[in-house]
């Protein structure tokens, strides 16, 4: 199975992520890389991979961006990560004994979230469809990512991937004020029915950044991952308050 797929990444000033991500991607005959455009030095760490192929587009939209890295996409099926996604090994050969039928589109993988590499007992992060097999998927913006529309069925992956963002606190806040701004568009603009509960929540503005904090370390016990679960509430505390400034700034 593994030469029927193309992991594609998409990145921009991933330096502190992109050659890990990498490493784990050496079965690949190829991976395609889109960069928008990085400053530091992700584009030179990832040239040193022999099987990377690098292709550079401005940013516009995510869904714009990976819709490009999909037309460069050869084989039958494409692995979508991002530069902060680790694979396992013991993912890499799930994916070697898929033999999928042909009514399966996509296979969806849950996630372990991580901290400078420690690893958290759980997350908000939530499962996506990763592994798509060519033609029979849309990628459509929605809010500030992209969505998968799966044209077939769908299956489960056991093993999970490990999402290890090693970028700076500073650089999390930048993201997340550009995030937000898209966000609110979307929960201001959507129609109610479209929602779904933490949307609904995080539309009530100030409901979520109190809620979110208690519910991480408490109900999740990520209190009991010591410094990196309090890293990832204080993350997802401040995304929160900067969603739900910009909920108020668009009244």
């Amino acid at each position: 199975m593994l030469d029927r797929i193309t992991p594609l990444i998409l990145c921009r000033n991933e330096e502190p992520n992109i050659g890990r991500t990498l490493a784990q991607l050496a079965w690949a005959k190829e991976v395609v890389v889109v960069d928008s455009f990085s400053t530091d030095a992700t584009t030179e760490i990832a040239r040193t991979f022999p099987n990377v192929r690098l292709v550079q587009r401005p940013f516009d939209t995510m869904a714009r961006q990976w819709n490009f890295g999909i037309e460069q996409i050869g084989t039958e099926w494409v692995l979508t990560l991002d530069a902060d996604y680790f694979m396992p090994e013991s993912f890499t050969r799930e994916l070697a004994s898929l033999q999928p039928s042909p009514e399966v589109s996509g296979y969806e993988a849950s996630f372990i979230y991580a901290i400078n590499g420690r690893p958290l007992r759980a997350t908000l992060y939530t499962p996506r469809v990763v592994l798509l097999r060519m033609g029979r998927f849309t990628i459509f913006q929605d809010g500030h990512t992209q969505r998968v529309r799966v044209d077939g069925r769908t299956e489960a992956l056991t093993e999970r991937l490990v999402h290890d963002d090693r970028k700076s606190w500073s650089r999390f806040i930048e993201r997340q004020k550009s995030y937000m701004r898209q966000e609110a568009h979307k929960l201001r603009t959507a129609e109610p029915h479209t929602l779904n509960l933490a949307a609904r929540i995080r539309k009530l503005r100030i409901v979520a950044p109190l809620v979110v904090m208690p519910y991480t370390l408490f109900v999740q016990r990520l209190i009991l991952d010591g410094r990196a679960g309090l890293r990832y509430a204080a993350e997802r505390f401040v995304a929160e308050v900067i969603l739900m400034r910009e909920l108020w700034r668009r009244r």
